[in-house]
């Protein structure tokens, strides 16, 4: 059984893979505006309030300090009626960048194996450990929303929306390894965890579509999935993803950085895809990588 989540029609899809395009806004610059100073913190959390509050759904967003712009990402069945009500609920284009992709956003979730309760199917993130040495998964909040018990333990924990992780307690924990399956036969050693940074090279494992890589395009984004809900401080990247990709883990060598979320396009076109990072869900449960 098949199981995709989509509030409505227009709910963000971190399945298939965003491919990204040119921005919508923006005509020539004038001089005035090229010389306008950057926008300050302030302003900028003023706007990143802004867009949340037009509650367009089909919207993923980021602040970068670099250029003093918040970066909306909008899919394809944002309107045009509705990127003029996010202007208007902004009320200045000098901080704002919109970009549209292909693709609808949405969590990504899928009939089949890999960790699976009932006929839903996810993908494992990383497997974790207790200070007294329990063994647990680590997966998208989403997907353990959906039941308590799994292929391979108990639900412990989860936290959907406004985050998107949740934990499993490992019935087996004897098979339970600190490496992520590259889908080549062999495996990455993980030994440590992470913060993303912008530029970064990283690689995604799910039970999709294996192993893909891309590089970290944004922090701190928030997501609109519609009536799904939205979810913040996600890590934005431009690395495909498909149903049942969901949950699994992101990483750049041995370290570990985030867990897979949602987002839209496929990985025959890209895509672009959003991730939990890993240490906030580390911290919540008080579980390290081993």
């Amino acid at each position: 059984m098949s199981i995709r989540f989509a509030g409505r029609a227009r709910t963000m899809a971190v399945a298939t893979g965003l491919l990204a395009v040119g921005a919508l806004v923006t005509p020539t610059a004038t001089a005035a505006e090229i010389d306008a100073p950057k926008a300050t913190s302030a302003q900028l959390k003023a706007v990143d309030g802004a867009v949340l509050k037009s509650d367009v759904a089909g919207t993923a967003w980021y602040t970068d300090a670099k250029s003093g712009k918040v970066v909306v990402t909008v899919d394809s069945t944002v309107s045009k009626a509705e990127i003029a009500k996010i202007k208007q609920t902004v009320k200045t284009d000098s901080a704002l960048e919109i970009n549209r992709t292909p693709g609808t956003f949405s969590k990504l979730i899928a009939g089949g194996e890999a960790i699976t309760t009932g006929g839903a199917r996810c993908s494992l993130g990383f497997n974790v450990q207790s200070s007294s040495g329990t063994k647990y998964a680590i997966t998208a909040g989403h997907c353990t929303n959906i039941g308590s018990s799994w292929s391979i333990g108990t639900r412990a924990g989860t936290s959907f929306p406004g985050n998107d992780y949740g934990i499993i307690q490992h019935s087996n924990p004897g098979a339970a390894e600190g490496s992520v399956y590259l889908y080549n036969g062999s495996y990455q050693d993980i030994t440590t965890a992470g913060n993303a940074y912008v530029g970064q090279s990283v690689q995604r494992s799910g039970s999709t579509t294996g192993v893909h890589g891309g590089s970290v395009t944004g922090l701190n984004a928030t997501v609109n999935y519609g009536a799904d809900g939205v979810v913040y401080g996600m890590i934005q990247t431009n690395v495909c993803a498909e149903p049942g990709d969901s949950g699994g883990s992101l990483f750049a060598g041995s370290t570990a950085l985030g867990i897979t979320s949602g987002g839209s396009g496929n990985c025959s076109s890209g895509g672009t895809t959003f991730f939990q990072p890993i240490t906030e869900a580390l911290n919540a449960y008080g579980v390290n990588v081993f």
